[in-house]
């Protein structure tokens, strides 16, 4: 396992040292823009037959699960960073990144934490699914490509190691330069430790908080960075906003990263929603999504990804502006509907078609 390297901040450039400077105190004043908006990750719209194969325990609170197709076929391809959309048994839908072999057309395979207090659906994982177990999936689909680069540094905290570790492996066979920092609360609750093991010892850090101490800063993760890399994130939103604010600083040229939890409420306003169908008018304070609070009045509403990709929560918009926050809809969807885990008012109040 490779050690730690010294501070690289003052490495003897110090033209480069102020620009990064200068570039934190933009990013620090005006940290939204680094969620620009991204392309709609495109729908699929074609149903999975999946059967579970193997069920098996990867970590404390994890489960992994091998789904092979129930008509023996081949799978559709995919690349490292893909999920699919699983429709549980109860009818919820939940994406699961994908985190086995690409080349393997037999058989995905996805791991799930369960979350004791989280919407059930992690937990519907582990208590009712086993092996001859049938769902369907839709997909895969890609939110967080994996590109082609020289060098990278890979972060993966928890259960962010899903998407990350087809990553390393492709970055591996091609024979790049990489890093890759694995952090987690113990060896107990990070899963796949026995397959990183196989890994180049001397490229990885495996970082648990009970040999290391907490918090781990984005400046310790950074530093493992090769010259001019492409950095690929997954993990807690702590981790990933510090990543984000320290990039400029660091020897790292760009980052990729991607959330499993819903993402932090940047320049929020308090608005008002009615629900037509109901009769129901609702305050959204400006630290809350209109997704949580339709929610406590309708807790049947459907929902999925909690970050406006997957379309799960689209309601339709009967008057009032939307500003729309997701990375789904289209401009002509966008006319008359909205995506409630991220979307809020412009001008409202919103009329929604619940």
């Amino acid at each position: 396992m490779f050690t730690p390297p010294p501070d690289v901040h003052g490495r003897g450039r110090p033209d480069r040292f102020m620009r990064g400077l200068a570039a934190l105190m933009s990013v620090y004043s005006k940290l939204i823009a680094f969620d620009r908006p991204r392309p709609p990750v495109r729908a699929v719209d074609r149903d999975l037959r999946l059967v579970v194969d193997d069920a098996r325990a990867e970590a404390d609170d994890v489960r992994s699960l091998r789904l092979v197709p129930a008509d023996g076929s081949a799978l559709p391809a995919w690349s490292p960073g893909a999920h699919i959309d699983v429709v549980l048994p109860s009818g919820r839908q939940r994406q699961y990144s994908l985190c086995g072999d690409p080349a393997d057309r037999g058989c995905y395979r996805i791991a799930v934490r369960r979350i004791a207090d989280g919407g059930g659906g992690s937990r519907e994982v582990h208590a009712e699914l086993d092996v001859g177990s049938r769902i369907t999936a839709r997909g895969p689909r890609n939110a967080f490509p994996f590109i082609r680069a020289q060098r990278y540094l890979f972060v993966a905290g928890g259960i962010g190691i899903t998407p990350i570790l087809p990553m390393v492996r492709a970055a591996a066979a091609a024979g790049s330069d990489w890093r890759f920092v694995y952090c987690g609360r113990s060896r107990e609750s990070m899963p796949f430790l026995d397959e990183i093991a196989r890994l180049a010892p001397e490229r990885v850090w495996v970082r648990p908080d009970t040999e290391y101490g907490v918090p781990v800063s984005s400046g310790e993760l950074l530093e493992h960075a090769p010259e001019d890399a492409t950095v690929y994130c997954c993990g807690p939103v702590p981790m990933i906003t510090g990543v984000r604010m320290d990039l400029a600083i660091s020897r790292a040229a760009e980052l990729h990263w991607e959330r499993f939890s819903a993402p932090p409420i940047v320049d929020g306003k308090p608005f008002d929603l009615h629900l037509e169908r109901t009769g129901r008018t609702l305050h959204v304070p400006e630290d809350r999504t209109a997704l949580e609070v339709v929610r406590e009045a309708l807790p049947d509403v459907a929902y999925s990804c909690r970050q406006g990709f997957c379309g799960t929560c689209k309601v339709g918009l009967l008057s009032g502006t939307a500003e729309h926050r997701d990375h789904v809809l289209t401009d002509d969807e966008r006319a008359d509907s909205m995506t409630i885990c991220v979307s809020r008012a412009e001008q409202g109040p919103l009329v929604l078609d619940l």
